[in-house]
């Protein structure tokens, strides 16, 4: 996008403050809710890769702590803490970008069932309307896939706080040795989160390939 289009774009939606304008604004750039829904998927794939990243690097850390011995504990702890606050980070990014998804299919789903009806040929309705079936499915299991991720961020992102917080005040290694039987639960968090980031980055592979065909 060029910018002077980002401050048509910018401005149209200042002015009027809705949806509508920006989906006008984008259609005048060729950009159809199909196109941004498309988008807004690859984009919510990529924060969720990101962010799979990014709590493995707070689990090295973590475990980086417990395989201390010595006095290098101070500066372990604040890579773990900066790791905590980037993972709190990349999941609210990661919320965000699912919401931005689901708003836009929403709109996507509504415009295409009300077209339907605008179509003459009895015909190319039922194509139509099989279509949308399939698609709205697809996006259906695409959702749940990226909630069910989302929602086992947050008990992740918890335990995470919780360590980082007792680490804070308890920098020595009896206290951390009685934290490693909490260090296996969380690295078994951890691991089921990525597993479920893994499951719907393929689901979302799937669903633009779907919204591609349709």
């Amino acid at each position: 996008m060029n910018k002077k289009m980002y401050l048509i774009l910018i401005l149209a939606i200042t002015l009027a403050g809705c949806k509508t304008a920006y989906y006008s604004v984008m259609e005048k750039m060729g950009k159809h809710k199909r196109d941004i829904l498309k988008e807004n998927v690859e984009e919510a794939k990529e924060e969720q890769g990101e962010a799979s990243e990014q709590f493995k690097d707070a689990l090295t850390k973590l475990k980086e702590i417990y395989a201390i011995d010595g006095g290098k504990l101070e500066a372990a702890y604040k890579k773990l803490e900066s790791e905590y606050e980037a993972c709190d980070e990349r999941a609210e990014q990661v919320s965000e970008k699912i919401d931005e998804m689901e708003d836009v299919a929403d709109d996507l789903f509504d415009e295409w069932k009300d077209e339907i009806k605008e179509i003459s040929s009895k015909n190319l309705q039922k194509k139509s309307k099989e279509k949308l079936k399939k698609t709205r499915k697809k996006f259906d299991v695409l959702r749940d896939a990226m909630k069910k991720a989302e929602k086992r961020m947050k008990p992740v992102l918890t335990q995470l706080k919780d360590h980082v917080l007792y680490l804070k005040h308890n920098l020595n290694a009896q206290a951390i040795g009685s934290l490693k039987g909490e260090m296996e639960d969380i690295e078994l968090e951890i691991g089921k989160l990525i597993e479920d980031m893994n499951k719907s980055i393929t689901e979302a592979d799937s669903f633009i390939t779907t919204l591609g065909a349709s």
